[in-house]
């Protein structure tokens, strides 16, 4: 058999739409895809090594040109053959809800990992390890499944015009779109339509997911992030429906927000963050019946509400949120504007525990100063070696997401910690001699030490964007934000 025999034997075993009648179809189908020339062995019997095989083809037989854009389209070309159409996927969907939510989940996420939607091997790459720190393990990757972008791409692009379709990647309009130059290819996405407050929404799982089951659900307009009572009523009501998922939302300004603010949506998934296990270190009373509250021992300023009744939980997120955002204390350098900016908002997380419904809302500063022209509360410049971008939603729950460059910095790092020829980054050396007065190291023991060190590091970068300090000031100064609440 060759390359194209199996590939058409696997999409008909699909249980999709073909049947074996439709071989022939689905031959000339591949052909017209990757040219007419005798097509390239594959390395493996997986779906996936034998698309790789078809895209080679296609490159020999001239059909597409060797660039990372161009095998992308391709490849989710072939793999929208094995993809149910929207609305089967829609229909099968809510059919499995209809058992048990679990069911329908596990039935999406299966698919969108077969048909590659979903980048498993690509993900693989990554690094990823747990810490132990003052407030509990850490989660710690280094992402290296995002592919690079294609200088040749980039160039190209510059060229084409600007069409404005779709108006962002997370349009629903990117369902089966092509893709384009610089622009990623779509054919084999699908997204589960859901109702939220009324309004049609999206719900589709992350390409290069951060964590298990990682979920976007996604407005259907095109509109700017707001975090508001509807925000608390929409994440409330999507755990209602999958309550085996957590859900939550970026917050809605820039420095402390995520990296798409023009588009309504949330991030969900099947995973116990760090925080979600972060204890109550005290109680507090919020004046609102039905709801318990604490503050949570955690390094960014967090209140945990729990409560049975999602009515009375969404009642008293809006009365913290609102609060905040008008609230300030200058003797902790807490301000709700200059100039007229807003600088307060939230990052709320939702979630079941047993019978309880929680909602974790965490204060956000984003003011900035001639001392921390970054953010007064993000990563400060002495941490920035390790992270400097935003703290999203992700990470603000305990799990880093470093950049790439760490995977060879580190190496060096630890090369010069052994005091061998090295090429350490300069902004790693003070960190780099700060290590080397703790501790004596070995070819035993550095990997295993500057893990550690990098998990503390994170956790540094979590209290810097986090607005109370846990210190006697910063405890005095949360519990005043608490009596305003509750006044």
């Amino acid at each position: 058999m060759t390359t194209v025999d199996k590939f058409v034997e696997q999409v008909i075993s699909a249980q999709n739409d073909f049947t074996s009648m439709d071989s022939i179809y689905l031959h000339n189908k591949v052909f017209g895809l990757i040219g007419d020339d005798d097509p390239v062995e594959a390395s493996g019997e997986e779906l996936v090594d034998l698309t790789d095989a078809l895209v080679q083809t296609a490159i020999n037989n001239q059909k597409i040109q060797d660039t990372p854009s161009d095998k992308d389209i391709l490849a989710d070309q072939l793999m929208d053959l094995i993809t149910p159409l929207p609305s089967v996927v829609n229909h099968t969907f809510w059919d499995l809800y209809q058992d048990s939510p679990e069911k329908a989940t596990n039935y999406f996420y299966d698919l969108s990992r077969k048909n590659d939607y979903i980048k498993t091997r690509a993900i693989a790459k990554n690094i990823a390890f747990d810490t132990k720190t003052d407030f509990g393990d850490l989660e710690i990757t280094i992402n290296l499944s995002k592919p690079e972008k294609d200088p040749k791409a980039i160039a190209a692009a510059r060229n084409q015009p600007e069409n404005g379709y779709p108006l962002c990647q997370l349009c629903l309009q990117n369902e089966g779109y092509l893709g384009r130059l610089g622009y990623p290819a779509r054919s084999n996405h699908r997204v589960i339509r859901m109702t939220l407050g009324g309004e049609t929404w999206g719900f589709q799982y992350s390409p290069y997911a951060y964590f298990g089951e990682h979920s976007i659900f996604l407005d259907e307009v095109h509109r700017p992030m707001v975090i508001n009572r509807q925000t608390f009523t929409n994440l409330l009501e999507i755990v209602k429906q999958f309550p085996h998922y957590f859900v939550g939302s970026n917050a809605d300004i820039p420095i402390v927000g995520g990296s798409m603010l023009s588009h309504e949506h949330y991030q969900g998934g099947r995973h116990n963050f760090p925080m979600m296990k972060a204890p109550i270190q005290r109680s507090v009373d919020l004046g609102i019946d039905g709801v318990e509250a604490g503050i949570v021992k955690w390094p960014m300023s967090t209140i945990r509400l729990r409560s049975k009744d999602v009515s009375e939980l969404i009642d008293a997120a809006t009365k913290i949120h609102n609060t905040w955002k008008e609230y300030s204390d200058e003797a902790v350098n807490v301000r709700a504007y200059t100039d007229g900016t807003r600088h307060h908002t939230t990052t709320p997380i939702a979630y079941k525990d047993g019978d309880d419904y929680v909602l974790d809302l965490v204060l956000r500063d984003n003011q900035t100063s001639e001392q921390y022209p970054d953010g007064i509360f993000h990563p400060h410049q002495d941490v920035q070696h390790i992270k400097k971008e935003n703290i999203g939603l992700i990470e603000v729950m305990g799990r880093a997401i470093l950049p790439a460059r760490l995977k060879t910095e580190l190496q060096e790092v630890e090369k010069y910690l052994l005091n061998r020829h090295n090429q350490i980054a300069e902004m790693h050396q003070p960190w780099a001699d700060e290590l080397k007065q703790q501790y004596d190291f070995t070819e035993d023991n550095v990997e295993e030490i500057v893990d550690r060190e990098v998990g503390k590091v994170f956790a540094r970068v979590l209290a810097d964007a986090g607005v109370f300090k846990w210190d006697d000031a910063g405890e005095k100064a949360f519990d005043r934000f608490v009596n305003a609440v509750r006044n």
